[in-house]
C-alpha cells in the first residue's frame, strides 16, 4: 500500500486558501495574542495583509502592526488605566464610518477580542448599524501567558477548575468581584487587569478564607523579550509587587499551578545544561 507523503514541502497549500477573504465594508475584531508576533493565528495573518483600515490598542507588539500593508491606515485607539484614553462609543462610530467607506477594517486586539476586550459590545453595535463582521479569536494572555511563563492553567490531580476574572473595578463598586466567594472555590484565579488592586484583592482573598501560603505569580508583559515573572505568596504578594517595581500589563495567577513552575523550570534548565 503506497501512502501519500506527510511532507509538508509536498502539500502547496497556500494562506489565501486556509483563510477568509477579507470583503470591503467587513470589520473583523481580530485577537493578536498575548504580545508574541509568533503567536498570530492563520487568520489574523491574512487579516493583516488584506487590510485597508487597522485599530489596534495598546496591547499590540509593534512587529504585528509591521505584517500589515504598505500604505494601510494605521489609528492607535488603545485604552490604558489612569491615562487619557479614547472612550468606547468613539472607537465604534470610528469602526463603522470606516466601513462605510468602503474600507476592510481590522479592530486589532491584545489577547481574545472575546476575553474581556470588549469586543462583545463593538460586535453588538456593529448589528446594530448594519456592519457585516467577523470575529477572529486569539491566544488570551490569562492562558497563552502562563504557558509561557510554565504555569499550566490545568493540570489532572491539581485542579477541576480556573477562574479567569478581572481585578480592575474599584473596591465597593456595583462592578467589584465577591473575593470571599472565590476564594471558598479553592480553585486557581488567573486575574487581568489587578495589579494596581492587587493589595486589596489579596486581603479581600484571605478574609474569604483563602490560605496566606498560596503561591502567587504576577507575568508581566507575558510571552515578550522584556518579560517579568514574580513568583510569592498571597500574605506577601503587596510588598512583593512594590519592591519589584512591576507594572501593568500583567496577568496574575493565584492558587496551585503556580507551584508547578519551580518544577517545570527545573526540568527544562536540567534538558538544556
Amino acid at each position: 500500500m503506497i501512502r501519500p507523503s506527510t511532507d509538508p514541502a509536498s502539500l502547496p497549500i497556500s494562506l489565501q486558501a486556509l483563510t477568509p477573504a477579507f470583503a470591503v465594508g467587513e470589520v473583523w475584531l481580530v485577537g493578536a495574542g498575548p504580545g508574541d508576533p509568533g503567536l498570530l493565528t492563520l487568520h489574523a495573518v491574512n487579516a493583516l495583509a488584506q487590510a485597508d483600515a487597522i485599530v489596534y490598542d495598546a496591547l499590540v507588539d509593534p512587529r504585528v502592526l509591521g505584517l500589515a500593508r504598505p500604505g494601510t491606515l494605521l489609528e492607535f485607539a488603545g485604552k490604558r488605566g489612569g491615562k487619557p484614553s479614547p472612550q468606547q462609543a468613539d472607537i465604534t462610530r470610528r469602526l463603522i464610518a470606516l466601513a462605510r467607506e468602503g474600507r476592510r477594517v481590522l479592530r486589532l486586539k491584545g489577547g481574545d477580542p472575546f476575553v474581556f476586550g470588549r469586543g462583545g459590545e463593538e460586535a453588538l453595535a456593529l448589528v446594530e448599524a448594519g456592519i457585516p463582521f467577523r470575529i477572529v479569536p486569539g491566544v488570551t494572555a490569562g492562558l497563552g501567558g502562563l504557558a509561557s511563563a510554565l504555569i499550566p492553567a490545568t493540570t489532572r490531580g491539581t485542579n477541576q477548575a480556573v477562574v479567569l476574572a478581572t481585578g480592575h473595578a474599584a473596591a465597593g463598586s456595583e462592578e467589584d468581584l465577591d473575593w470571599a466567594a472565590l476564594a471558598r472555590l479553592r480553585q486557581p484565579l488567573v486575574l487581568y487587569m489587578a495589579v494596581a488592586n492587587l493589595p486589596r484583592i489579596a486581603d479581600a482573598l484571605m478574609a474569604g478564607g483563602a490560605d496566606p501560603a498560596t503561591p502567587v505569580a504576577i507575568v508581566a508583559s507575558a510571552t515578550l523579550p522584556s518579560e517579568q515573572i514574580l513568583e510569592t505568596t498571597l500574605d506577601a504578594a503587596a510588598e512583593a509587587l512594590a519592591a519589584a517595581g512591576i507594572a501593568a500589563p500583567s496577568i496574575v495567577a493565584i492558587g496551585s499551578i503556580v507551584g508547578l513552575r519551580a518544577r517545570l523550570r527545573g526540568l527544562t534548565e536540567g534538558m538544556t545544561a
